[in-house]
């Protein structure tokens, strides 16, 4: 384990080379994008199987899809836009205060800090990064204790490809994470679940770390009201099962629950069951399907399920015959319909193949259904109506949308992704990232023609006369 004392060394070594070189020219920076997407193209089987061996099987598929190809477009992005990104912008400037000049300026904050959660070890250290090598910023990065294969491959890659007071690769237990979070960063972005966010903004306050916050939530997937009688339902199932299947639902976007117009629930459950039996043919030995990661989170969301159970819920499996194993952490998809809103799997982020179905009369009522509970990471709505999206989009609050599908808006690079309330606060990704991870200085440069010298003491009658001008 890392000694508190290595720790704040790295730290250290990290702020003296801030010191030395506090704002990168654009070369330097390009430099270190292109060895970090150096890291990931030459060593991606192992990166894939440390992953899986992290999860007992994660489907090599999936981490090739959802880690490895947006960490290389979240890189390729970053590279394309940054000198672009770099330049001062100019501000407009009052007309009293002409021919004067105005811009803000992007510089380094410095030494940032990147907390890393265990289900996207890979992309979710990787993208941040990226913003923050772009900004210009040295990054620790504390990788999660329950994704150690990752963490140290990850660590073993980055001190290959980078000076320790560039980036550094931290491992450890919580204590660890907690010593991490009371480092006094530039700036601090931690992904993971909202009571260990608090826990993270209260160790960063102390040193009035700013802080990003990427949490989870509850994220509604809802079908709109007419579209149950046309040919876009089953591809709205489809979307919305394959989006909570993707790594067996350990995704803080993953549609957390459906809201379906009344009377369809049967129609939702038949296409699903299709849906489960054609992307994963075999589910319990499938090569495709993952596991849940480890033994607390599998008890945890069985949990849930004996508990929904135990209340009357309607219990469905998705792969009929398939059945919960404890030994391999295999947890078929199962839909629970007909529950009580004071149930753990309804309050409690469920990270996991679990899809509680609720039924609604009216849009309005699955519109205040959203906006009864807390604000969500993502939120998906599935229509043709266009006057129906429009309310949704502008009735609902949310960190992000996507329309008639599930998960794409995190992978729009010039997209802001981030949270908002208990989902959240900050953002990232692209030009968003970059001002994240960057001091924004305002400049004001004054023109030899100023007049300002006409507002200075004594004051006068001249004085009286220009301030009920500019004050009109």
């Amino acid at each position: 384990m890392l000694h508190p004392d290595s720790l704040a060394e790295r730290f250290a070594r990290q702020q003296h080379a801030v010191r030395c070189d506090p704002n990168p020219h654009a070369a330097l920076r390009e430099r270190r994008l292109v060895a970090l997407d150096r890291l990931l193209r030459d060593n991606a089987p192992a990166i894939v199987d440390a992953v899986s061996r992290d999860f007992g099987h994660r489907s090599p598929a999936e981490t090739r899809l959802l880690e490895l190809f947006p960490s290389y477009e979240a890189i390729r992005h970053a590279r394309r836009h940054l000198r672009r990104w770099m330049r001062p912008q100019a501000r407009s400037v009052s007309l009293w205060f002409q021919p004067g000049r105005a811009e803000v300026r992007y510089q380094p904050l410095g030494a940032v800090g990147i907390i890393v959660p265990w289900n996207y070890p890979i992309f979710l250290a990787i993208a941040p990064l990226a913003a923050a090598l772009a900004a210009g910023n040295r990054a620790l990065l504390k990788m999660s204790e329950m994704s150690p294969h990752s963490a140290a491959l990850l660590a073993e890659l980055v001190g290959k490809h980078f000076a320790e007071d560039e980036v550094s690769v931290v491992e450890g237990d919580a204590s660890v994470a907690q010593a991490f979070a009371r480092l006094p960063f530039d700036h601090l972005l931690f992904t993971g679940s909202t009571p260990v966010g608090q826990h993270v903004m209260r160790a960063a306050a102390d040193n009035l770390t700013p802080v990003t916050l990427e949490l989870g939530g509850k994220s509604p997937a809802i079908i709109g009201p007419g579209l149950a009688s046309t040919a876009h339902f089953a591809r709205a199932v489809e979307r919305i099962v394959i989006g909570k299947c993707l790594n067996a639902g350990q995704t803080c976007i993953a549609p957390d629950y459906v809201l379906l117009p009344a009377g369809q629930e049967q129609a939702f459950i038949a296409r699903a069951r299709r849906v489960v039996g054609k992307c994963y043919p075999g589910i319990a030995n499938s090569d495709d399907y993952s596991t849940i990661v480890d033994q607390r989170h599998f008890r945890r969301l069985c949990a849930y399920v004996d508990e929904a159970r135990a209340s009357g819920a309607r219990i469905v499996d998705l792969a009929p015959g398939a059945v919960a194993d404890p030994l391999t952490r295999r947890l078929p998809p199962l839909a629970l319909l007909e529950l009580g809103d004071d149930l753990r799997v309804m309050q409690e982020e469920i990270f996991g193949p679990l899809l509680p179905i609720r039924t609604y009369q009216h849009l309005d009522e699955a519109i205040a259904f959203v906006n009864s509970r807390p604000r969500p990471l993502a939120l998906y709505y599935f229509d043709s109506d266009r006057g129906n999206i429009d309310r949704v989009l502008n009735e609902t609050v949310s960190g992000g949308v996507t329309i008639n599908d599930t998960i794409l808006h995190i992978a729009q690079d010039d997209l802001p992704f981030g949270g908002v309330g208990a989902s959240g606060m900050g953002c990232y990704h692209g030009f968003e990232g970059f001002q994240t991870f960057s001091a924004r200085k305002a400049v004001f440069r004054q023109s030899r023609w100023s007049g300002i010298g006409l507002f200075k003491p004594p004051y006068g009658a001249l004085f009286e006369r220009l301030t009920r001008i500019i004050m009109r």
